[in-house]
């Protein structure tokens, strides 16, 4: 800010000596030596209108585009009607911001009351704030409104995606709260480690539904052993798998929370993507955020109103249990729209193909010589061990067109398909995956 705010060196010094620095290099002490500019950015030339485009296009030509995906891991490539971006692309969603101004943003905060609605039927639990920044945003919000003064240690399924585990460090990191890893056991979280870290401090146990390997755990036991413990219990979730799966109010869950990219979200490179929270009527207003919900104005007509949104996020932020002021406004609207396009029939349909050709894939991958490393049920994703390097197998793949699996270890290779994935294309994948192995042998 330094090149728009005017500031003289002594007022920069006076204000690092106001926050307990004596210096820039005290203040950055954290950022690690290897990544900090020393001799300020080394930026091109500018360029023309006409020359930017061309130097943008020809970038844009190096992004290699597959037109055969078989890997998920946290983001998948679903089929998108048309009318979805149709919709969502008219300029009066684009342009809509955050509802300072409750009264005048009644088409807003409408399609945040109708994506909230969808939310708590999609989980079967009562309240659902208006979306956070993503998946792994949401987990650990979740565990953030379990903590109170005698309970303050997070429990994590190994199992759960490494990069949710991340972030929920990264939160806890910074309030220095404790977060325990359970480990896993073939593939499903380890009830016997799991009885042995539940204490009296536990404030919550996070775990995937399905689970990064695609397993479906036994989430009843989870639910009811984290309830025993004294300790709130939070599901992440598929919203896909959700149309054939027990909801996470079923399972006993506290606060259920997933990534909503599945639902009309393209796989763009990083996102944006759309953080779901839905929780009990008991956790409710612990929801980070803002609720919107639904009243009648003076004359008696249907209006929608600003519900809850915690006030010491904006004015008592050291205090706040959650510093999340914003949501994901046009991805929750993609969100809606998708789920209103697709129906409840037609929800059910993409879940059930999405697990149908999972299995046929998976056996076909077994007479390949890929066995199944677990044997336990599954969504649309598995794990199979191959007989060669796994890399030699995706690198192959790659030649031909085709985004294999996430290799997760040196023999192992995480599986996915969804319902855009055709049977031809899956059998021409085992034929060049046969091919593969029989070359080393």
């Amino acid at each position: 800010m330094g090149r728009f705010v005017v500031s003289t060196k002594n007022e920069q010094q006076e204000m690092l000596e106001s926050i307990g620095f004596h210096s820039f290099e005290e203040l950055f002490a954290d950022v690690p030596e290897e990544v900090r500019v020393k001799d300020g950015l080394n930026l091109p030339e500018g360029m023309s209108e006409m020359e930017a485009y061309e130097a943008l296009a020809e970038l844009a030509g190096k992004n290699q585009v597959f037109r055969h995906v078989f890997r998920g891991a946290g983001a998948y490539r679903h089929y998108i009607p048309a009318a979805v971006k149709r919709i969502t692309a008219k300029e009066e969603f684009i342009t809509a911001y955050t509802p300072y101004q409750a009264e005048i943003s009644q088409g807003v905060l409408q399609s945040i009351f109708e994506y909230q609605t969808m939310m708590c039927e999609l989980t079967g639990l009562d309240a659902s704030n208006a979306s956070v920044y993503d998946g792994a945003t949401a987990a650990a919000e979740a565990a953030a409104m379990c903590m109170d003064r005698k309970r303050h240690t997070i429990l994590v399924s190994a199992t759960a995606n490494p990069e949710v585990i991340q972030v929920i460090r990264t939160y806890c990191y910074g309030n220095n709260t404790e977060v325990k890893v359970v480990p896993e056991k073939d593939g499903v979280t380890d009830l016997d480690a799991l009885k042995e870290l539940l204490d009296s401090e536990s404030a919550c146990l996070y775990v995937q539904q399905p689970n990064f390997y695609g397993i479906l755990e036994d989430y009843d036991a989870l639910g009811t052993m984290a309830h025993e413990a004294g300790a709130k219990y939070i599901m992440g979730f598929n919203p896909i798998a959700l149309a054939v799966l027990k909801t996470p109010a079923e399972y006993g869950a506290d606060i259920a929370v997933g990534e909503g990219q599945p639902l009309g979200l393209s796989m763009n490179f990083g996102g944006p993507y759309l953080g779901i929270m839905t929780a009990s009527s008991a956790m409710m207003r612990k929801l980070p955020g803002r609720i919107v919900g639904q009243t009648v104005d003076a004359k008696g007509n249907r209006a929608f109103v600003l519900t809850l949104q915690a006030r010491e996020q904006h004015i008592r932020r050291e205090k706040a249990s959650s510093n999340v002021c914003s949501n994901q406004a046009l991805c929750a609207l993609t969100a809606g729209v998708y789920l209103s396009v697709m129906g409840r029939e037609g929800l059910v349909q993409a879940a059930t193909q999405c697990t149908s050709k999972a299995h046929y894939l998976q056996e076909a991958l077994a007479k390949a010589g890929l066995t199944l490393k677990y044997a336990q049920p599954y969504f649309h994703e598995f794990v199979t061990v191959t007989p060669v390097p796994a890399a030699a197998i995706l690198s192959a793949l790659e030649k031909k067109g085709y985004l294999g699996g996430l290799p997760v270890g040196e023999n192992e290779i995480l599986w996915c398909t969804t319902e855009r994935n055709t049977r031809t294309e899956m059998d021409e994948l085992v034929s060049l995956v046969k091919e593969v192995c029989a070359s080393w042998n």
